[in-house]
């Protein structure tokens, strides 16, 4: 799956970069290498990699800015690798549009899986007829969802919530991204309003409502869906 896929690291620090590229070239991927954010957005354009690697404490532009602007027109994974693991940086990049988020140090097996699962899940394609979760299925085209073979009733918003949750699975989605893609602007900050409606789908998908399995609690954060 790897061969001649492109990676582009958007990363100053040269041990990083070095790093990066001998194992990402040992595991099959085809690499570019950006030290500045504006010559990264440049490359991005040029190369259409497969998949970003973004560092955010760039020496020409702040990281989020870089982030910003990919998003304008790149649809592709972008994965976040900075030193800055505090809560508000973290939600921050995801909310403005990362896909994922590891800290520095990291371990290298963990960033192999992660580029893995973020580059197998953009090549699904934004719309699957069917999407299975063991014993949960949702129809795209048809609307219907069924556990066990026996088709749930959701309401309109809940239907919505759990279809923005299951396209993304695996990635952790912010409170406000969710609130702002099923609800609108005007409900980002209605935290304790998303916990209601996710308590109420859990009732419905899950085995065990208490112990979910399916939308998992990224505490302080957002919810994640499944693995």
């Amino acid at each position: 799956m790897a061969e001649n896929t492109t990676i582009l690291i958007i990363d100053d620090e040269i041990q990083i970069r070095r790093l990066l590229e001998i194992s990402l070239s040992l595991n099959g991927y085809k690499v570019i290498s950006a030290e500045t954010g504006k010559s990264g957005v440049v490359d991005a354009a040029t190369h259409s990699p497969a998949l970003i690697i973004l560092d955010l404490g760039l020496p020409d532009i702040e990281g989020l800015e870089v982030l910003k602007r990919l998003r304008e027109w790149f649809y592709k994974p972008i994965i976040i690798l900075s030193v800055r693991n505090s809560e508000e940086d973290i939600i921050m990049a995801l909310d403005s549009g990362a896909n994922d988020y590891l800290t520095k140090p990291f371990r290298t097996g963990e960033l192999l899986a992660r580029i893995r699962a973020a580059i197998r899940l953009s090549e699904k394609g934004a719309e699957v007829p069917v999407l299975e979760f063991g014993s949960l299925s949702i129809d795209m085209i048809n609307h219907i969802v069924k556990r066990d073979g026996k088709i749930i009733k959701l309401t309109s918003t809940e239907y919505s919530l759990l279809c923005l949750m299951a396209k993304n699975q695996g990635c952790v989605l912010t409170h406000k991204s969710i609130l702002k893609e099923v609800w609108g602007y005007g409900y980002i900050e209605q935290t304790q309003y998303l916990r209601v409606f996710v308590a109420q789908l859990r009732k419905k998908i899950e085995n065990n409502p208490s112990n979910p399995t399916l939308i998992i609690t990224e505490s302080g954060i957002g919810y994640r869906f499944g693995d």
